[in-house]
């Protein structure tokens, strides 16, 4: 025979206890419950300040103050809270000895928790579910599609936001499309035209065909193809791995669309935007510039090298420093609204901080002679510094400026151009005094009325041929400052510190001085 229950039984009475955590029920009685269906009972009530608790013995199969005991089957006393009882009200039984002297509230409450956390996390959860359920369809969506457009021999690039063409050209209005070809089919491209040769690829005028319907042609992007041999594969990385990097990205950079692999022909191929007024060289060859011209190409270039050489993109993210290594006149060329993009980035090296001085040693003498800075053509350049190959970039940026300003019809007459007359100058010493002789002549020749021609008579009086600084020239700026000319009230600063500097750390500072003298000369 089961023995009976023991509980605390006492009657109703007030109690420290209010109604958080666990509480003793503070009853000195202990009684054998009467029947053998009694389990022990405590009930917990606030009413307005006061609190108390009633400890008895109750049958579990009637109800207590109108209530059934459900979960007389416990082992201790969790309080459960009963609505509508007038007051706050708790309960609980349990079917242990003397379990009803210890009450707990805890346990009640944090099943409270558990169940509103639940509740509330559940639409989160759903809401989640269809939202990745709806990007996975809508990525499959976007690939089957993608497929269908391959199989119809398309190319389709408007999620890189490319070019806009029609079919008489093509010129880059976006720039901003840095793609890569990984489709296992090559895409439609039929050669037209050789309009370029260099030392490593040769540049083709092609049509890219923008999709058929019912086989019939819907019409063509004109591209430009650099067509590398398997024998300069090294040089078509290279120039892939650079145009890679989404942050090369810029107007006055050349606008990347994808890259191939073309073993068959056993041929790598580049394809880029295409731009029918050609290279800086042969634009300078045949047209003469006005001052505003001026201003757009020089201006133009000083920003695309600025971009390369720069460690931030505008934006502010950070990126690795370009050095171009081979920048003239003809690795430049001319958009349709005259400004400049620079292209040709095969023998061009990514400065980062990691790389060591045996690395950079190794990357070689590079570039085109009669460009090249002094200390690149005699081996002289500072392998310790990544800023060394940036000033060698600035140096053969000059001259490409000088180029331009000898083609500019502000200086009454314009002269043939610098490339031109500097082509057989191979060495330093040459190059370096053909292209002083041509600066002086063009300096000499400038209208004096312009804004900026005393800027540039000073270059050349000061920093660029002759190392020596100019007390006069700069004494000329201060007045001119005084003055408040507009372009020396512009440029006095950046152009004084330039000369307060060795000319050779003055080149470093050249590209922040051009950019000051060429865009404040079109406003």
């Amino acid at each position: 025979m089961k023995p009976r229950m023991l509980c605390k039984f006492c009657d109703v009475r007030a109690t420290s206890c209010t109604g958080k955590a666990s509480c003793k029920a503070e009853c000195e009685i202990t009684s054998i419950c009467p029947n053998d269906e009694d389990v022990c009972v405590s009930t917990w009530r606030k009413k307005d300040d006061n609190f108390t608790i009633d400890t008895v013995c109750h049958n579990r199969s009637q109800k207590l103050h109108g209530l059934v005991l459900e979960d007389y089957n416990n082992s201790k006393c969790e309080m459960k809270e009963i609505k509508g009882m007038g007051s706050l009200f708790f309960i609980c039984s349990c079917s242990e000895d003397e379990c009803n002297e210890h009450i707990l509230f805890n346990s009640y409450m944090d099943s409270q928790v558990v169940a509103v956390i639940l509740v509330s996390l559940v639409p989160l959860l759903l809401m989640a579910v269809v939202v990745i359920s709806s990007f996975y369809c809508y990525r499959v969506y976007r690939q089957r599609q993608a497929g269908s457009k391959r199989k119809r021999g398309r190319l389709d690039f408007s999620d890189a936001h490319a070019i806009m063409i029609d079919d008489e050209g093509s010129d880059s209005s976006s720039t901003h499309a840095n793609n890569l070809n990984h489709n296992t089919e090559l895409l439609p491209i039929e050669l037209e035209l050789q309009v370029g040769k260099g030392r490593f690829a040769e540049v083709y005028k092609a049509k890219l065909k923008r999709g058929a319907a019912g086989g019939e042609e819907q019409g063509f992007e004109t591209v430009a193809i650099k067509i590398f041999q398997y024998e300069e594969y090294a040089s078509w990385k290279n120039e892939k791995d650079i145009f890679s990097d989404a942050d090369l990205r810029h107007d006055n950079v050349l606008h990347f669309l994808t890259a191939e692999d073309r073993k068959a022909q056993r041929q790598c191929w580049l394809i880029t935007a295409f731009h029918p007024r050609g290279n800086l060289q042969e634009f300078l060859i045949h047209h003469v510039v006005s001052w505003h011209d001026l201003w757009q190409l020089g201006g133009s270039l000083a920003l695309g090298v600025a971009h390369l050489h720069s460690d931030h993109t505008p934006c502010g993210r950070y990126k690795v420093p370009i050095a171009h290594r081979d920048i003239k006149s003809s690795n430049i060329l001319v958009k349709s609204n005259l400004t400049c993009c620079l292209c040709d980035f095969g023998l061009a090296l990514r400065l980062d901080n990691a790389l060591s001085v045996d690395e950079l040693a190794n990357s070689g003498q590079v570039g085109t002679a009669r460009y090249m800075a002094p200390e690149v053509l005699e081996s002289r350049i500072n392998l310790e510094n990544i800023e060394s190959f940036k000033q060698a970039d600035v140096y053969s940026m000059a001259l490409v400026l000088w180029e331009i300003i000898s083609r500019c019809n502000a200086i009454g007459g314009a002269r043939p151009p610098r490339a031109a007359l500097c082509s057989q100058s191979t060495d330093v010493s040459s190059s370096r005094g053909c292209f002083a002789a041509a600066g002086c002549s063009v300096v000499d020749g400038l209208n004096q009325s312009r804004p900026g021609c005393f800027l540039l008579r000073g270059l050349r009086d000061n920093g660029f041929i002759h190392p020596p600084p100019s007390t006069s020239f700069l004494r000329g700026v201060q007045d001119l400052d005084k003055q408040k000319h507009t372009a020396a009230n512009i440029i006095s600063e950046p152009v004084q510190m330039f000369f307060q500097v060795p000319a050779r750390k003055a080149r470093a500072r050249f590209l922040s001085v051009s950019v000051s003298f060429f865009l404040p000369l079109g406003r």
